[in-house]
């Protein structure tokens, strides 16, 4: 038994849970895993997040907040952040992914999904310590930088040269202030179908339930709509996605609408950009190819968002350095 394996079962027979039966439940793009513990009529969910990779301490503080205000994440049991476990309340797995496959309705799901949006920008206040970090220009300038530094060599064979990183960090920073002109708010930063369960016994925005948003920072509210409309993983059609957009800014009449829609073009363009990027990584570095299917989609959502005026400056980079004809989809580790 290996000593991970130790400490996971000293934690299950601590909170009471040692002798009940466990299955993976699901392994994802980070290095957590899931899995499902049964206990008589009983079931929880084990999270294995081993550090210092990941951390169950920023779950375990937004979920509590997230609770507070009436939200449907999962109830913490348990928590040792020294060895990143967690028990959870198991919310089952009926994903909108799968509710979608299912046969549910969108009309019924994506409205759902933005008036738990709505809910969220409406009530959530900080609540210290610890601040949870800022989405600031330096994270978003990082992120945006893992499709030159993983995508572009593994399209061309080659690192991309220092001066053409630099021009493309810089045409970044030029637009990125316009992300701030949405107010600011709680980013789980990964909310898309995926990562929301639908939950038939309960009633309104509580229908929801929140997973994986232990990367949540404070940032530009657009982004999570964002998050949500432009899905890296699922095509949406144009005309549902601007009707949940409207049905988002109908919520917030006082914001100003042309600022709110120049800053969702930045996030969307920047959110596509680096998840270009981490599904290359995660083909170069993880081996796991399976990601890269989804990349073409990327494509398509980056070139909608650079139309944008907003981004012209990082339109330009992108004619210049990378025109339309190599923006392809990388060829799996070990066939390039």
């Amino acid at each position: 038994m290996t000593e991970r394996a130790r400490l996971i079962e000293a934690f299950l027979a601590a909170a009471g849970w040692g002798a009940a039966q466990r299955r993976l439940l699901a392994a994802d793009a980070s290095f957590r895993r899931y899995e499902r513990l049964s206990r008589d009529a009983e079931t929880a969910v084990l999270m294995d997040a081993p550090p210092p990779h990941e951390n169950v301490a920023a779950f375990d503080r937004v979920a509590r907040q997230l609770l507070d205000l009436g939200l449907s994440a999962p109830r913490p049991f348990a928590v040792d952040e020294t060895a990143g476990l967690m028990l959870l309340e198991d919310l089952g797995d009926r994903t909108f992914t799968r509710a979608l496959a299912e046969g549910v309705d969108e009309a019924r799901l994506y409205p759902l999904a933005v008036d738990v949006l709505i809910a969220l920008h409406r009530a959530w206040r900080p609540k210290p310590p610890p601040a949870l970090p800022p989405y600031d220009d330096t994270r978003l300038v990082d992120e945006a930088l893992l499709l030159p530094d993983w995508t572009l060599p593994a399209l061309r064979g080659e690192e991309t040269p220092a001066d053409v990183r630099d021009s493309y960090i810089e045409a970044w920073r030029t637009v990125l202030p316009r992300a701030r002109a949405a107010p600011e708010g709680l980013v789980l930063r990964d909310y898309h179908v995926d990562n929301l369960v639908l939950l038939d016994d309960r009633a309104s925005i509580a229908a929801c339930g929140l997973l994986d948003f232990q990367d949540a920072v404070i940032g530009p509210r657009a982004y999570d709509l964002v998050s949500l409309l432009e899905d890296a993983r699922r095509d949406i059609e144009p005309d549902l996605a601007a009707a949940m957009l409207e049905r988002y800014l109908a919520a917030f009449p006082d914001v100003d609408r042309p600022a709110f829609l120049e800053s969702y073009a930045v996030l969307g363009a920047q959110r596509a950009a680096k998840i270009i990027g981490i599904f290359t990584r995660l083909d170069r570095r993880d081996g796991k190819p399976l990601y890269l299917r989804h990349i073409p989609r990327l494509w398509r959502l980056l070139q909608a968002d650079l139309a944008k005026p907003a981004l012209a400056p990082v339109r330009a980079w992108f004619d210049r350095h990378v025109p339309a004809a190599e923006r392809t989809t990388p060829a799996p580790k070990g066939r390039a």
